[in-house]
């Protein structure tokens, strides 16, 4: 028997894949790390928005931050939307400043506990032990913090600034009425090719094993059509099936947004699976048959 290196996947090496990826989610604690991670969110999401309305304060762009609120709309139950501008109108009503200051250190810590579970979650996906220092793990973990939230923040102000973009370039440009149509699904790939890349940046970072970027690709699409799949059957959901007021009264939008991070995490973190069971299948040998030669015999 001979033993060789695949150089890619086939479609059964891809099946294999997706059946390994979804049996250790369940055996890797997913579930689990999914509601931490949901969690930690929760802690650090009410300062992070204020901090972000702090920065957006000095962008000479008028109600940028409500636009902001408004993309994340989009995106989240519309009811847990309500339940974060309520509380961010009554902060931003006082004198945040001081608590900004004080808080930040609290929230940078809550935060680099969100990514080092993250870390520790896709260690697990690929099977390696991290041996990585305290510190040296806290700081790659404010640095991923650091990389995803720009690319996100990149991906939302593409989708605020684009619509008007594309107008003032038409008019401007003289453009053709093609140019307006296709405009919004141009702004939209682009903003998903953000999205895309910061998941990249977390698989490519976290684990702790050597991998080419493009290796990431298939998981952070995964993950990113997932969710964005995920964010519409929860519309659906919430709005016809399951109304969380009725049960947590004031609390409902805060639970259906804890849903919505549950789920949403879950499917990150099967991303990283997917991942990891393709490159054990690109780095496994394959077993190959000898070929059997005929014989010819002599003509007398």
């Amino acid at each position: 028997m001979f033993l060789r290196h695949p150089k890619g996947v086939t479609f059964a090496s891809t099946r294999r894949a997706v059946e390994r990826a979804y049996q250790d989610a369940l055996k890797n604690q997913t579930f689990q790390a999914a509601a931490a991670l949901s969690y930690y969110s929760i802690l650090c999401l009410f300062p992070a928005l204020i901090f972000l309305s702090a920065v957006m304060a000095y962008i000479p762009l008028p109600n940028l931050f409500a636009d902001v609120l408004g993309a994340m709309g989009r995106v989240l139950p519309p009811d847990s939307v309500a339940v974060v501008s309520s509380v961010l109108l009554h902060v931003l009503g006082t004198n945040f400043r001081t608590w900004l200051s004080l808080g930040m250190v609290g929230t940078l810590w809550v935060i680099s506990s969100a990514f080092e579970e993250m870390i520790e979650a896709l260690d697990a996906a690929y099977d390696v032990a991290d041996h990585r220092s305290f510190w040296k793990a806290r700081l790659l973990a404010l640095g991923m913090a650091g990389i995803t939230g720009f690319l996100m923040v990149c991906a939302i102000a593409v989708i605020i600034v684009a619509p008007r973009t594309g107008e003032w370039v038409a008019g401007r440009m003289f453009l053709p009425g093609l140019f307006i149509s296709i405009w919004p699904l141009v702004h939209g790939i682009i903003a998903i090719s953000f999205s895309v890349f910061a998941v990249q940046m977390i698989y490519f970072l976290g684990p702790n094993v050597k991998q080419r970027f493009r290796a990431t690709l298939p998981g952070a699409v995964l993950a990113v059509s997932g969710c964005m799949g995920l964010s519409y059957l929860l519309g659906i959901y919430f709005r016809d099936f399951q109304n969380y007021d009725r049960i947590y009264g004031t609390l409902g939008g805060l639970m259906a947004l804890m849903t919505w991070l549950y789920w949403a995490y879950f499917i990150l973190l099967a991303g990283g699976e997917l991942n990891a069971e393709l490159a054990k299948e690109r780095n496994s040998p394959r077993e190959e048959k000898p070929v059997r030669r005929r014989r010819i015999g002599r003509v007398a």
